[in-house]
């Protein structure tokens, strides 16, 4: 059974336990997740014995490529999805309808109230994010090629850093090696922050220079030619610095080591960014780590599972998580060191290679 028709009965699996005939899926990264089709304003009609894809005629030739053997609707050109979706329903005579409420709108949602009066229409969250969560052989193997194309893109641009550089620039760059290693694009606008604007988390590129310091913080990621994506951050010496920077790494790197060793099946989401947390706030910086340790990555760059303060789950093999520890001193910098790390059956796979001791962030 290929993957994709695996995760559809899954997920028919849940539609049974929450008693309704059918999920109307939405969101676009959960229609792609359950059928592979890459392209957009399109719904997945999902019940417990088929489903249906609802799209329009642009996506005609790519939805045969992409999703052979899955029922289609094709509307005509600018008629509204609702009617598609309303004819589908009368069709399957279905008495009770999950939405996702994540990601349905008011408007759409009261429409579907009105011309399916008859239908029970049911708001639902995470039916199909938490199928996300646990990563099947194939998506594993995307993220792999998508951090393996960002480690690459980063080594390029790395070796090739002129003082004069601004930082836009280096994110251009960032961007362009990426695509010619093989990706798509960037997973998000690369943060590259110079010296004191590291201190901002989500510093946006500008117009500052390498030279202005004796450091950068650079946060980007690839997403694959299966829209899979990958998540990295890395800080770049480019002089002499500050002793004080030496110091705040080598705390910062051992906060994310004890985090990646407590990673493991059963472990506790919060208990692993405590582990990080303790590090950082015994060293006196407990403040100035202002924000969670890591996420979830797949389709997404932000997903569940979330390595936070208030997530009590436990951990199961399979799962793709960011470790990212950091501390922020405003007016002087930041640094944040960040790998993706798979959850496996014994314990964990940092499925990073770029290397991250202080001694190897210089450049020149």
């Amino acid at each position: 059974m290929h993957c994709f028709e695996q995760r559809r009965e899954r997920l028919r699996s849940l539609l049974k336990s929450a008693e309704v005939d059918a999920l109307l899926v939405t969101r676009f990264t959960n229609v792609t997740y359950l059928t592979g089709f890459k392209g957009e304003d399109s719904y997945l009609l999902l019940t417990r014995h088929g489903e249906v894809l609802l799209s329009d005629p642009r996506f005609t030739v790519q939805l045969e490529e992409e999703c052979p053997g899955i029922e289609r609707e094709i509307r005509r050109p600018g008629s509204p999805i609702v009617g598609s979706v309303v004819r589908a329903v009368l069709a399957l005579g279905l008495r009770t309808l999950a939405i996702e409420a994540g990601s349905m709108t008011v408007e759409v949602f009261q429409k579907l109230n009105s011309e399916l009066a008859a239908v029970t229409i049911q708001p639902k969250s995470g039916l199909v994010e938490q199928l996300r969560e646990i990563k099947d052989k194939d998506e594993i193997d995307e993220i792999r090629r998508a951090v393996e194309i960002a480690e690459r893109a980063f080594s390029v641009v790395k070796a090739s850093l002129r003082p004069d550089f601004t930082e836009k620039q280096v994110a251009d760059a960032l961007e362009a090696q990426i695509r010619a290693f093989g990706g798509d694009c960037c997973s998000f606008w690369p943060i590259v922050a110079v010296g004191p604007r590291a201190a901002l988390p989500h510093a946006r590129p500008g117009g500052n220079r390498i030279e202005q310091s004796s450091f950068v913080l650079i946060d980007w990621g690839a997403r694959g030619p299966s829209l899979y994506l990958s998540d990295l951050t890395r800080l770049v010496v480019t002089r002499k610095p500050p002793s004080r920077l030496e110091k705040i790494y080598e705390i910062v790197l051992a906060a994310q080591r004890s985090a990646i060793d407590a990673i493991r099946p059963g472990a506790i989401m919060e208990d692993i960014d405590a582990a990080a947390r303790r590090v950082i706030t015994e060293a006196g910086y407990g403040r100035r780590f202002s924000h969670s340790l890591g996420h979830g990555i797949g389709l997404e760059v932000h997903e569940q599972p979330r390595l936070a303060v208030d997530q009590k789950r436990p951990l199961k093999a399979g799962m793709v998580v960011t470790v990212e520890p950091g501390v922020y001193l405003p007016e002087w910098g930041g640094i944040r060191i960040e790998d993706d790390v798979l959850v496996t059956k014994d314990g964990c796979e940092v499925l990073s290679r770029c290397p991250k001791e202080f001694a190897q962030c210089f450049i020149g």
